[in-house]
């Protein structure tokens, strides 16, 4: 029951040596999806142990060249190593007529599909969803459309403990009943309270990308409760002329928001080619939100899966997540 973010790359636009751009890769329940493709990234695929054939979605914020630049030499290679499955890439409408480009020039060698949905939301929707996941998109505020996501463990049905079912003599409907979180009522006028015979198996987790914007008064509702925010940094704290004029955030944007929203733990990156030291990021950071981690080139980060099987109204934690 995996939930696991694995950070590709942590540069802007400008590049540097030992930083890659923008790529995310969130794995949950076996199913990987890719956030972001900037120039490069399926070396790092191949570089931290991310099988490029197992990429199940694209997620694409805005059309930028270092949100973007490493897609077309993705596809060949995946098109290349024999992919038939089709591949969804989530992506604002500008992208369309880039995707197009492409294919006309390169698609013949592709045996698989590339279908572009395109995103126009003006605020969160849903944009697809299976058994265990959603995944929603909302606008952020750059200088071009662009667009963050929030991943969302399902709720799971509730589990009926084994001595419930002993100490009742539950049926199967009164089972099925209790799954679904409503109380048994016997004919009796025997009340079996959920509360005390049904429990949630495990804590549903949830993570946030929030790439290049600056700051707006929704964002915070928007990723509010999240257990991981990816926030980008591109300016330190005395940059914020530089990060308004170009529609960026700063440390501190991102840690405000990151308070505001109560989020479990901030995740920086995107730093600016003007000061490649992420330590001095994450301490400017930290005097707002102390649990803030400045990313590097292959972090990871793993919600670890939580059993919560005690009685609905015990409390359960999580620990810090981060493999360092």
């Amino acid at each position: 029951m995996d939930f696991t973010l694995k950070i590709m790359g942590t540069a802007s636009a400008m590049s540097v040596i030992g930083r890659f751009q923008s790529a995310h890769v969130l794995t949950v329940h076996g199913r990987s999806s890719l956030i972001d493709c900037g120039e490069g990234t399926q070396r790092q695929l191949l570089r931290f142990g991310v099988p490029l054939m197992k990429i199940d979605n694209i997620y694409i914020s805005h059309i930028h060249g270092d949100h973007i630049f490493g897609l077309f030499g993705l596809l060949s290679t995946i098109g290349m190593l024999g992919r038939t499955a089709g591949i969804n890439i989530y992506a604002p409408e500008n992208f369309g007529p880039i995707l197009k480009f492409f294919m006309s020039y390169y698609g013949a060698g592709l045996n698989f599909e590339v279908n572009h949905v395109p995103l126009t939301m003006k605020e969160p929707e849903l944009i697809f969803e299976t058994r265990t996941l959603s995944v929603y998109a909302f606008p952020l505020n750059h200088k071009i459309e662009t667009f963050g996501f929030r991943f969302q463990e399902k709720t799971p049905m509730l589990n009926v403990h084994k001595d419930a079912i002993s100490r009742w003599g539950l049926s199967l409907t009164e089972i099925g009943t209790l799954k679904r979180g409503e109380n048994v009522q016997r004919p009796d006028g025997t009340v079996i309270p959920v509360s005390q015979a049904a429990y949630r198996p495990y804590v549903p987790r949830s993570y946030a990308y929030c790439s290049d914007t600056a700051p707006f008064p929704e964002l915070a509702q928007w990723v509010s409760g999240v257990d991981l925010l990816y926030h980008e940094t591109t300016y330190l704290a005395g940059m914020e002329d530089h990060a308004r004029d170009r529609n960026h955030s700063t440390t501190l944007d991102a840690a405000r928001c990151a308070l505001e929203a109560g989020v479990g733990k901030l995740i920086i990156g995107h730093y600016s080619s003007r000061c490649q030291d992420a330590s001095l990021y994450q301490a400017e950071c930290r005097t707002v939100f102390p649990n803030t981690f400045a990313a590097s080139d292959g972090d990871v980060f793993d919600l670890p899966f939580v059993k919560q099987n005690t009685y609905l109204c015990g409390d359960s934690t999580q620990d810090d997540g981060r493999q360092d």
